[in-house]
């Protein structure tokens, strides 16, 4: 009985590990209830078994607990989880525009205060310094920081 309950305490204790360091990350919740499980486990045998079966289930949870890790790693499990995808937007730059202070443009989105402005057929990222502004509102361009055009109702 008392093994049995050490042998669970511990697969449970490996598996909420693993389950909290590859699929539940930051939770926290499967991670401390597994190191409490592993914990218990090796407490049950050291109190109900004896001192020689409390080093042998420590030894073998860190062996077993690596051993673990090690396949999770080597697998191919890690791979589908992974973001392969590459990202190939770019930002609208003001410099290919001729975008000068003083153009009365047109907000595209609402301005509370950061939103996007439209000059021709493209948007641009822009902040009011005249307070909250709604869409479609004609407003001055103040001045250009960076891709992020300040302006003035």
């Amino acid at each position: 009985m008392n093994i049995a309950l050490v042998l669970l305490l511990a697969i449970a204790g490996i598996c909420l590990l693993l389950i909290e360091i590859f699929l539940l990350p930051g939770t926290t919740l499967a991670g401390i209830i597994g190191i409490l499980s592993l914990i218990g486990g090796v407490v049950v045998a050291y109190l109900k078994i004896g001192a020689m079966a409390g080093h042998i289930t420590l030894a073998a949870t860190i062996v077993f607990l690596a051993i673990g890790i090690y396949l999770f790693i080597r697998s191919k499990a890690l791979d589908k989880m992974s973001l392969k995808t590459d990202i190939n937007s770019k930002i609208d730059l003001l410099e290919d525009t001729d975008i000068k202070i003083g153009d009365i443009v047109t907000t595209a989105t609402r301005l509370a205060p950061m939103g996007k402005v439209r000059v021709g057929q493209k948007e641009f990222e822009a902040k009011s310094i005249s307070g909250f502004l709604d869409a479609g509102t004609d407003v001055k361009i103040i001045s250009i920081e960076g891709n992020i055009l300040t302006v003035s109702k």
